[in-house]
């Protein structure tokens, strides 16, 4: 069995898996990968990222194709097309061999008579390409976002709906978080450009590189060191508002995979810092964080709503709650959110929020910090929720920052800037 045959056929069952099944693609990917060498793991990512990145674009040329959708055991086969169709349309694979190695995925997937059903639809995709790719921009499938999503967004933000659209349909900055304990960042970047590559600081955030090309980790001077990190910039102004300090108790909430926790510990080593989350196998990735970054925080599983069961006593002076929510603010990174999340999911989250929030504040010292921080860009999340809870608290007050507005700063994907982010410095009067 070819690789490269393996490839596509791997790529559609990877994406079955995210849209039929509802797995994350963090969890299908990897698996997939696994069986592929380094090359192919790399194309195998991309490919899955585009078509989940394109998927209404890609599924309305399919509907203009073919007279009747593929369903149950041939379902995968849908896939397999929508693997052909991104190749075709967004990557530099001569249209030979994507064609060659798509049709063949059909038998890998022991479905070799619809190999000519495959050829027959990509052959005529090339034909009249031009003409399908102009009419696709004639609905609301050239957004290439779920019908629901779209329609909060709109509401939501009427002036900013299509720039937050845009940002989530493109690639990701690959943005950098170098360790002040090493190395400040200036020399650390001397040390990047002696590698040949090259990187812009953010103006405002001061641990904060944008790489001009991204690259893999290992090419990285002194990544396995801990000299730096890799971490979104929108994420690392989540530290510079909590701003921790030395022989504080610092909470961190809803914590993995730790790249919170370690630049809490990078800012002030001499905090003592509680990493919490519900999830357990993923306090596994905090654990691995803080060892390469040779640095240490005591580690609970535990449910943010029930902190009597982790911490049965004792407050803190700073927690930072990066709550559970849509992570509508981080599409362009995990596009599988499109279509993993439903409209319903919405209020479940908002009422998990409201449930950590009330229950994690009587945890703060009085004249101590929460910083509520979401990746998202949905109100009811964000301004919505903490106005609620202002309304029931009367001991909290918002401490307003350099782009508040009177319930908490809210930030837009950009694509030379951070993701989506929201954070509220809240103080316990």
């Amino acid at each position: 069995m070819k690789k490269s045959t393996n490839l596509r056929s791997l790529a559609a069952q990877t994406i079955e898996r995210v849209v039929e099944q509802g797995q994350s693609l963090s969890h299908a990917l990897p698996a997939a990968q696994k069986k592929l060498s380094e090359q192919d793991s790399a194309l195998l990512q991309e490919i899955c990222f585009g078509v989940l990145r394109t998927l209404p674009q890609l599924e309305w040329i399919t509907a203009q194709l073919m007279s009747r959708v593929l369903t149950g055991k041939q379902r995968v086969l849908h896939f397999l097309i929508m693997v052909g169709l991104y190749q075709l349309l967004y990557t530099r694979i001569p249209a030979h061999a994507a064609l060659a190695e798509t049709v063949e995925g059909a038998a890998v997937l022991q479905r070799p008579q619809l190999k000519g059903l495959i050829n027959g639809v990509l052959r005529q995709f090339q034909r009249q390409q031009e003409t399908l790719q102009q009419h696709h921009h004639d609905g609301p499938q050239k957004f290439l976002h779920p019908t629901w999503l779209l329609a909060r967004l709109q509401h939501a933000w009427p002036e900013q709906w299509r720039q937050i659209v845009e940002a989530n349909n493109q690639r990701p900055p690959m943005w950098l978080r170098v360790n002040r304990q090493h190395h400040s960042r200036a020399d650390w970047l001397t040390l990047l450009q002696a590698t040949g590559k090259s990187a812009e600081p953010h103006p405002t955030i001061n641990d904060a590189l944008r790489l001009d090309m991204p690259t893999a980790v290992n090419q990285l001077p002194g990544f396995d060191q801990g000299w730096v990190t890799v971490q979104d910039a929108s994420a690392q102004e989540c530290i510079a508002l909590l701003d921790p300090q030395d022989n504080e108790q610092i909470l961190d909430l809803c914590a993995a995979p730790g790249g919170k926790t370690t630049h809490i510990l990078e800012a002030a080593p001499g905090a003592h810092v509680l990493a919490v989350d519900i999830d357990a196998p993923r306090l596994t990735r905090i654990h691995e964080n803080l060892k390469r970054l040779n640095l240490h925080a005591e580690v609970k599983q535990g449910d943010g709503r029930h902190p009597e069961q982790w911490y049965p006593h004792g407050q803190f002076d700073r927690i930072l709650l990066d709550a559970p929510c849509s992570a509508t603010g981080v599409i362009r990174r995990h596009p599988d959110i499109k279509w993993l999340r439903r409209d319903r999911d919405i209020a479940e989250l908002v009422t998990l929020q409201r449930d950590i929030l009330d229950a994690i504040w009587p945890r703060l010292k009085q004249g101590g910090i929460l910083l509520y921080a979401t990746c998202s860009v949905l109100p009811e999340e964000n301004y919505q929720q903490i106005s609620e809870f202002l309304a029931r608290h009367a001991d909290a007050a918002l401490v307003p920052t350099s782009n508040s507005t009177a319930y908490g700063q809210q930030v837009f994907p950009h694509p030379q800037g951070g993701d989506g982010f929201f954070y509220a410095k809240l103080i316990k009067n």
